[in-house]
């Protein structure tokens, strides 16, 4: 049972000082190898075409140029990278036989400073064959379409079908049956550091060894993407990443072709190379989320309830299926039916390529796109069935835990009603009605909508398998589970040190490990340290570690919490020869180990952790002198995916009601939002002020795809929104509106703090939940809404489209 009034922990941020004194750790700011190179990389500048010749010669004569490398260099040493299917479409770290899209890596340039690279890289000589190109997802679908990869059958890189439950039966005896397509834009994360990465390739007597430095917040699954890419083996690959990477959510995961890229540079150089990617190469070659065409169907009976569902998915992946796609498709496999209980669910799972930049993670990964197609499915039941909105969702809502999903999701807790209704009461829903009445007797346009959606967290990589058949899938080598490992340390005064494997991206890792240490070893938060920069050689660290898919609440801290435990007890045996007394009757209180009924018997902290280092013969029988402990949190609940191809594809399961009103001005048509109101469950939580954080920064991150950022791209492939002023981000000046934000609290029965995920929510709430607000305020004018993203012009386009049906 939910509970609003439940215990909220609030220490303070320890990462702030730094980075608000310009004392933050950046790559850019390091120099961590002397007589490091800087390389330039040339790029393609058509969409599709034949690499006719590639001649580097006038750019290795130039002054200061140390190495250059093309596409033969890259297809002698390099193999293409393992992708997640067997999908006929080899990918490399540059093109090698034609270029996919604009801004494909062609060559790279090594000099003595980026300003020489730069001038050489301009001296190398390209010559294309060029070929139609294809940009669209669903024309990319099409038999005639332009072909990206020879050997494939065509653009499809992977198509699976699954189906769970009675599904054809349920849309037979459905009383309405309620379908529409609907598309969502392909959009990033812009962080404020673009890509960065140090590369020092070397040939010791174990073999050739990479040693590298990039701004990457995992998953690291990608080092033995890396590793297999280079031909050395995983331990040869040492991989280091600041504790400050400039943000990312998702899109640095993209940077792995770009540290094989300079490694082979090193290679071919003999010294150590730098790149620093600028914000022309972000914008137009790093990594973005992928867009969606879709199409979607509920079966209704006659209470309103929707009885199955069917999903025809198709994800554009851009020039390659660069891993870890197509896991945009999956990774919100076990919550396809959203908060709701429906009991039959039919998927159809495309991905396609085509003459765009790649894709990969993004903030709210795979959740926006099917919460988009999901929630604005559920208004389109409310207005087939005649029920309000708010009614639809509620008369379908899970309401008892935990829930199974015919998927294989299993919900662990949660109270949806009550955070709908908190989020009704906050958002005065009878004014605001009474607002969107006023404003249409006017002739104005106003409108509400509410987005509902369950928020998926600690990811259970199994997913991935999903994309190839359960009869191709080898026995004995299936993938599952989220681990993620912490160590921790007591050094001789008792100071304790938390050494994290998991990157954070801005949201207050250090903060969180130190206050949860610190509580159960009962120290003060200045007696703890965390340390959150990475050295695969010494952090410890498994393939699924990493900032992603909000692993950090449930999974890192629930680590943290068995390796302190463990020093707990280590120090509490210690502090039983000191005082005399059983362990067992011992707790560790305000720095001090003491008796728990007789509190002036007590020792400093640090005194019995001296005795472990000093004194280690005094220790009872049977304890080891081990002032550091290892966990590593493997939660039993996720598995592989099942032969009939059902998974809990994530651990935690946190729910976002989100309410948002908008005014329309009837003569320009610009979008005002009036009012935001937002619910939030992410089990217990850890740290108030970090939550209230992730909530606006995913609000805002949603406002961006809902309002304004799109890449967008012409019929030739050409990219038009290359630069911030056709790529537009919104700022705090349009993030500035009426937010009322709130939380329940319906603690994880799977973890030991209860706590759950909040880092992704309203960027997948916000964007529905604006475009049902959209549609409401239009609905007057008879204008539907498909697609994102929604401001005047769009407006304009739609009610001209509406008005021009209405004279033919």
């Amino acid at each position: 049972m939910s509970d609003v009034r439940a215990a909220r922990w609030t220490p303070s941020r320890v990462e702030d000082a730094a980075l608000l004194t310009g004392h933050g750790g950046f790559l850019d700011d390091l120099d961590p190898l002397p007589g490091t190179l800087v390389a330039a990389v040339v790029r393609s500048t058509v969409a599709h075409g034949r690499l006719r010749s590639v001649d580097l010669t006038r750019a290795r004569a130039h002054p200061g140029v140390a190495a250059v490398i093309g596409p033969d260099d890259v297809r002698a040493a390099v193999r293409p990278f393992p992708l997640s299917t067997a999908t006929p479409m080899p990918y490399h770290p540059t093109a090698v036989d034609r270029v996919r899209f604009v801004g494909e890596p062609i060559a790279v340039v090594v000099a003595t400073d980026r300003y020489t690279a730069e001038d050489a890289a301009e001296l190398v000589d390209v010559e294309y064959e060029p070929l139609e190109a294809v940009v669209s997802p669903r024309r990319a679908l099409e038999p005639d379409a332009p072909r990206l990869h020879e050997d494939a059958d065509g653009n499809v890189a992977t198509d699976r079908t699954f189906s769970f439950g009675a599904v054809d039966e349920a849309f037979a005896a459905a009383a309405t049956v309620v379908e529409a397509d609907y598309d969502f834009p392909r959009y990033s994360s812009v962080p404020m550091e673009c890509y960065s990465v140090i590369a020092h390739w070397q040939d010791t007597d174990a073999g050739p060894a990479v040693e590298a430095w990039a701004n990457f917040h995992g998953p690291f699954t990608m080092v033995p993407v890396m590793a297999g890419a280079l031909g050395v083996p995983t331990s040869q690959v040492r991989l280091h990443v600041p504790a400050d990477i400039g943000g990312s959510f998702g899109i640095k995961a993209g940077i792995y072709p770009y540290v094989v890229l300079m490694a082979l540079a090193s290679k071919h150089a003999g010294r150590p190379v730098r790149w620093t990617e600028d914000r022309l190469e972000h914008l137009l070659a790093s990594s973005t989320g992928a867009d969606r065409a879709m199409h979607c169907a509920a079966a209704v009976d006659a209470d309103g309830r929707v009885t199955a569902l069917k999903v025809d998915l198709v994800d554009n992946v851009g020039a390659y299926l660069r891993p870890p796609e197509p896991s945009t498709l999956y990774r919100c496999f076990g919550n396809v039916t959203g908060p709701y209980r429906i009991g039959a669910v039919e998927i159809r799972a495309r991905a396609v390529v085509t003459n765009t930049m790649p894709t990969g993670l993004n903030r709210g990964f795979g959740g926006q796109q099917l919460y988009f197609g999901l929630e604005r499915l559920m208004d389109a039941v409310a207005a087939a069935t005649g029920t309000d909105a708010f009614e639809v969702r509620r008369r379908n809502l899970v309401d008892a835990f935990p829930h199974e999903t015919p998927s294989g999701g299993v919900y662990d807790s949660g109270d949806y009603r009550a955070a709908l209704a908190l989020a009704e009461k906050n958002a005065e829903l009878d004014e605001l009605r009474a607002r969107r009445a006023a404003a249409r007797a006017d002739g104005a346009y106003y409108g509400i909508g509410v987005g509902l959606v369950v928020d998926p967290s600690g990811t259970n990589i199994g997913y991935v398998g999903l994309a190839t058949p359960a009869e191709q899938r080898k026995p004995g080598r299936d993938k599952s589970g989220s681990t993620e490992h912490v160590r921790i340390s007591v050094d001789l005064q008792g100071r304790v040190t938390v050494l994290l494997g998991s990157v954070p991206q801005g949201q207050g890792h250090a903060t969180v490990a130190r206050s949860v240490a610190a509580r159960r070893l009962g120290l003060p938060e200045e007696q703890v340290r965390a340390v959150v920069d990475m050295d695969t050689a010494t952090t410890p660290w498994t393939v699924t570690s990493g900032s992603y898919s909000s692993r950090f609440a449930p999974l890192v801290t629930s680590a943290v919490v068995q390796a302190a435990d463990r020093i707990a007890e280590t120090v509490r045996a210690a502090g039983s020869v000191l005082l005399d007394a059983a362990p067992e009757e011992l707790e560790l209180v305000d720095g001090t180990v003491r008796h728990r009924d007789d509190h002036a018997r007590a020792v400093q902290f640090r005194h019995a952790a001296g005795l472990v280092h000093w004194d280690p013969g005094a220790l009872p029988d049977g304890v080891s002198a081990r002032l550091y402990e290892e966990a590593a949190f493997t939660p039993r609940e996720i598995r592989a995916a099942t032969q009939d191809d059902r998974i809990n594809s994530s651990l935690c399961y946190g729910f976002v009601a989100e309410i948002v009103a908008v005014r329309i001005d009837p003569d320009t048509l610009e979008i005002d939002i009036d009012r935001v109101s937002s619910v939030h469950d992410a089990g217990t939580v850890l740290n108030q002020q970090l939550l209230d954080g992730q909530v606006h920064g995913a609000l805002t991150h949603g406002l961006g795809g809902a309002m304004y950022e799109q890449f967008t791209y012409a019929d030739s492939g050409q990219p038009t929104a290359g630069t911030f002023l056709d790529y537009l981000c919104p700022t705090s000046a349009e993030a500035g509106f009426d937010l009322r934000a709130d939380h329940v609290v319906s603690p994880s029965p799977l973890t030991p703090l209860g706590a759950k995920g909040c880092g992704e929510g309203s960027s997948m709430s916000f964007p529905v939940a604006f475009a049902n607000a959209v549609a409401d305020a239009l609905a007057p004018a008879g204008v539907s809404i498909r697609s994102l993203p929604l401001h005047g012009e769009v407006l304009h386009q739609l009610l001209d489209a509406d008005q021009q049906k209405g004279t033919d």
